[in-house]
């Protein structure tokens, strides 16, 4: 997809066309990461933290019950 820059008063805009937003879930209120490896923009959903510390949580349930098991199958 090739996609232009619109003027936005002082600044340039990109427009995202609605099949891309419901691909990745965001919309006006969702609070975007933009990066760049150099050569590239990245836009991308900024990291939940919320959703973050559940995974966490989750990881040290499963480490500290399953922990022993999933070092043997790691041998």
């Amino acid at each position: 997809m090739i996609k232009r820059l619109t003027k936005h008063g002082n600044s340039l805009a990109l427009v995202i066309d609605r099949p891309v937003l419901d691909l990745l879930e965001i919309d006006d209120q969702t609070p975007l990461s933009v990066t760049t490896d150099g050569k590239c923009l990245i836009i991308a959903p900024a990291p939940d933290e919320k959703r973050r510390q559940s995974f966490q949580s989750a990881l040290k349930k499963v480490n500290k019950r399953y922990g022993r098991a999933l070092k043997k199958l790691a041998e």
